[in-house]
């Protein structure tokens, strides 16, 4: 399977079209969150990301109301919200996680949870499948502008245990292109830039 895929859209039309046209020739496109900016917006990108011929499939991010994600999503035929679920297509397993795990920010718009409730959904991550956060495992592809790692500590335990074949995250701007290995597991972190995987 060819797998397009990108993060933080932040209502940049433009931009998502581009990115849709840039996709042709993929078997799914992975969007790993943040379709709104600070909380506004989901449609605008969703609604780009709907005209795809393949499976779309998606997390909320924390400028993203899962809800609203949730209700854009059912509304389409090609677009699929994960959140602490998975999903088959062409015989690959797709898990995904949104938000912002841990917190580390109090604006009322932002989408976060506890590192202890995240661990609960990821231990419904089933094995050797290509999983979808927003918040990137802590110490890859997780580096902030001063230097510190904000990645999440559940999301890197949960590499140990399912050992995914690929991870796909977003969220922190500074981290964007960078990637790394866990055990057998790539971890990328995307941005809205054009990226390709085959698994």
């Amino acid at each position: 399977m060819k797998i397009f895929a990108c993060s933080d859209l932040h209502r940049d039309v433009t931009a998502t079209k581009n990115l849709l046209n840039a996709s042709i020739g993929s078997d799914a496109i992975v969007v790993a969150g943040d379709f709104s900016t600070k909380g506004v917006g989901a449609s605008d990108t969703l609604d780009v990301l709907a005209q795809s011929t393949v499976p779309v499939i998606v997390v909320h991010g924390n400028h993203d109301a899962p809800a609203e994600i949730a209700a854009l999503c059912e509304r389409s035929d090609v677009l699929h919200y994960l959140h602490g679920t998975s999903i088959v297509i062409d015989d690959v397993v797709f898990y995904g996680l949104g938000g912002e795990i841990p917190s580390r920010n109090s604006f009322a718009w932002n989408v976060s949870d506890t590192e202890e409730h995240a661990a609960d959904m990821l231990a419904l991550c089933p094995v050797h499948a290509v999983v979808v956060t927003h918040t990137p495992p802590f110490g890859i592809a997780d580096l902030q502008k001063n230097g510190r790692h904000e990645g999440s500590a559940a999301i890197l335990e949960m590499i140990s245990v399912a050992n995914p074949k690929l991870l796909l995250c977003g969220h922190i701007h500074h981290a964007w292109g960078m990637n790394g290995l866990c055990g057998s597991t790539r971890v990328h972190n995307l941005g809205p830039t054009e990226n390709w995987f085959v698994v």
